[in-house]
C-alpha cells in the first residue's frame, strides 16, 4: 500500500511538472494569494501560488517581519466538509539561506474548491497559527505536448515489445540446454505465447486508453469557467445585473453526489457588509472608476441606481463570496449613456474624471495621495507592499482619516486591457469573509460570517499599504480608496510591470 501511494505521488509530480495550463482565480487573471496577518504576536506576509492544474503543488512563501521565528509548518485543509477536520501531517517550511526571515514550502492541493493553508509558527513568543484561504481551481484540463507524447509512445512501444519478447523467450528457450537449438515444438510454443502476450497487452492498452479518455473528459467538465454577468440599463439610470453560474455542476462528484462546496447563487454571504462589490471602469482612458454595492433582488439578480457618470464603454467586475468562503469575480461590459448626477450612498464611491499619475494623484480640497514607490522596476511574481501617503494642501500628513467599510482602505489593480483585475485590502488579496471562515475552528458552523475583523493593524493614519504581486506583465491602473471626514477619496496611479 505504501509503495502504491509513493508511486501515485511520483506520477502526480510528473503531471504537475510536465503539464502547465494557465490557471484561473477568483480574481480575474490574478491567481496568487497575498495575505498580511498575525499569528499570535508574529507578523507575517504569506504568499501562495496555487497549482496551475488540480491536483497540483502550491508554492508557499512566508516572510516574518521580525527575527523571532524559529520554525514554520504548513498544511492544507478544506474550508468545509469532512476534510476541514482531518488535518494531515504538516510540512516544515525551509528557511532561506540568503534571508533568515523568509520560509519556503510546497503543498499538494488534491481537489477543487475552498481550501486554506494553515501556518503554524514556533518562536520566542511560543506557538501560534494563522490560516489563509485559497480558492483551488483551474481553467482547463492539462494537455500533453506532442513531442512528449511521441517520446512516451516510443518508450511504451519498446516496453510492450520487450515484454512480448521476454514471454516468448521464456516459453521457447527456458528448457533448452545452452548448446542446443529449440525444437520445432518449442518454437511453436514460443510463437503462441508471444501471440497471447501481444493480445493481452493490446487489451490492456485499449482498456487503459478508454479509462484515461473517460477520466480526461470528466476532468475537462470540471474545469472552472469565468462567470460572465449580463448587465442591462433600466429606467435610464438603474443597472440590472443577472449573474452567470457556469460552475455549479463542476462542484458535483462524478457519482452525482452533491458536495459541500458546490457553487450556488443562493448561498452568498456579506463581505465587509455587502453581498456584492461592483466595480465599473470606463475604457480605454480608465479615468471614470466606480466602486458600488448593488442590492440583491432575488437569487442571481442585483440592482444598483447609478451615480452621475460620463458616457462610454465600461468594464464590469462583480465580487461575490459563497457560503463556503469561495470567492468569485463575475465580469461583463456594456456601453452606458451619460447618467444624471445624484448623491452617492450605501458606501458607494468613485470619480468621473480622476487625476492619474505615476507617483502623485490629486484629491479634493487640495489634498493629494502619494505613492511611496521604490525606484526599482516592477516585476511579476514579486510580493510588494504598495504604500500610499495622504497629504493635505500644505504637504503635511492628512488628518481626519476614517475606516472605509471596516478597514483603512481598498485598492483595485486593473491591467489596461481589462484582462487582469484584483480587489485588494490592507490584509491582502483574500476576501475578508473567507479570512474569517479560515480562522474559525469549524467553518462549517458559520452560516454567515460575523463582524469583519479589524484588518488595519491599528487606527487609520495618513498612510495605507496593500500587499500584492503582479501575475502578468503590462500597463496597469491602480485605484486606492480611503475615507476622510465622511468622504471617500480615490487616488489613481499608472504602473508598468515587466517579466
Amino acid at each position: 500500500m505504501l509503495m502504491l501511494m509513493a508511486m501515485t505521488r511520483n506520477r502526480l509530480w510528473l503531471v504537475a511538472l510536465l503539464l502547465l495550463p494557465l490557471a484561473a482565480s477568483a480574481h480575474v487573471g490574478s491567481p496568487d494569494v497575498y495575505y498580511d496577518g498575525y499569528a499570535g504576536q508574529y507578523h507575517l506576509l504569506v504568499t501562495i501560488r496555487p497549482p496551475a492544474v488540480i491536483p497540483g503543488i502550491a508554492e508557499i512563501q512566508v516572510r516574518s517581519e521580525s527575527s523571532d521565528v524559529a520554525q514554520i509548518e504548513i498544511l492544507p485543509l478544506r474550508m468545509v466538509g469532512p476534510g476541514a477536520k482531518l488535518a494531515p501531517k504538516p510540512d516544515t517550511a525551509e528557511r532561506s539561506t540568503g534571508d533568515p526571515q523568509l520560509f519556503n514550502g510546497h503543498l499538494w492541493i488534491m481537489d477543487r474548491g475552498s481550501w486554506k493553508v494553515q501556518v503554524n509558527v514556533n518562536g520566542q513568543h511560543g506557538k501560534a497559527e494563522l490560516a489563509v484561504p485559497v480558492p483551488a481551481i483551474s481553467t482547463t484540463s492539462a494537455k500533453m505536448k506532442k513531442t512528449l507524447g511521441l517520446l512516451l509512445g516510443v518508450l511504451g512501444l519498446l516496453l510492450v515489445s520487450g515484454f512480448v519478447g521476454i514471454v516468448g523467450a521464456a516459453n521457447r528457450d527456458a528448457k533448452v540446454d545452452p548448446d542446443k537449438d529449440p525444437t520445432p515444438a518449442q518454437r511453436q510454443r514460443g510463437w503462441v505465447s508471444m501471440g497471447f502476450a501481444a493480445a493481452l497487452m493490446i487489451g490492456v492498452l485499449v482498456f487503459a486508453n478508454k479509462w484515461w479518455g473517460t477520466e480526461a473528459s470528466a476532468n475537462a467538465k470540471l474545469s472552472y469557467q469565468l462567470p460572465h454577468l449580463q448587465p442591462s440599463l433600466e429606467a435610464g439610470s438603474t443597472l440590472q445585473l443577472h449573474l452567470d453560474n457556469p460552475n455549479e455542476k463542476a462542484f458535483l462528484t462524478q457519482f452525482g453526489m452533491e458536495r459541500a462546496d458546490r457553487l450556488r447563487l443562493d448561498d452568498l454571504v456579506p463581505d465587509h457588509g455587502h453581498l456584492m462589490h461592483l466595480f465599473l471602469v470606463r475604457m480605454p482612458d480608465m479615468k471614470s472608476f466606480w466602486h458600488l454595492h448593488p442590492d440583491q433582488i432575488k437569487t442571481g439578480e442585483f440592482s444598483e441606481g447609478l451615480p452621475g457618470l460620463p458616457a462610454g464603454h465600461y468594464r464590469i467586475y462583480a465580487d461575490i463570496v459563497h457560503k463556503t468562503g469561495f470567492p468569485e469575480t463575475e465580469i461583463g461590459e456594456m456601453d452606458l449613456p451619460a447618467i444624471a448626477a445624484k448623491p452617492l450612498s450605501n458606501d458607494d464611491s468613485g470619480g468621473a474624471d480622476l487625476s492619474t499619475g505615476d507617483k502623485v494623484s490629486q484629491l479634493s480640497d487640495g489634498y493629494r495621495m502619494v505613492w511611496e514607490r521604490e525606484s526599482a522596476s516592477l516585476k511579476t511574481k514579486q510580493p510588494i507592499w504598495f504604500r500610499f501617503r495622504i497629504e493635505d494642501k500644505n504637504g503635511a500628513p492628512a488628518t481626519g482619516l476614517e475606516n472605509y467599510m471596516g478597514m483603512a482602505g481598498h485598492a483595485a489593480f486593473i491591467r489596461d486591457d481589462g484582462q487582469v483585475f484584483a480587489h485588494v485590502h490592507p490584509a491582502g488579496s483574500v476576501s475578508m469573509a473567507a479570512a474569517e471562515m479560515a480562522m474559525a475552528q469549524d467553518p462549517a458552523t458559520l452560516p454567515n460570517p460575523g463582524p469583519d475583523m479589524n484588518m488595519n493593524h491599528g487606527a487609520p493614519s495618513a498612510e495605507v499599504s496593500f500587499p500584492y504581486g503582479f501575475s502578468q506583465p503590462g500597463d496597469y491602473h491602480i485605484y486606492v480608496q480611503v475615507q476622510r471626514a465622511g468622504h471617500v477619496e480615490t487616488g489613481s496611479f499608472v504602473a508598468h510591470v515587466e517579466n
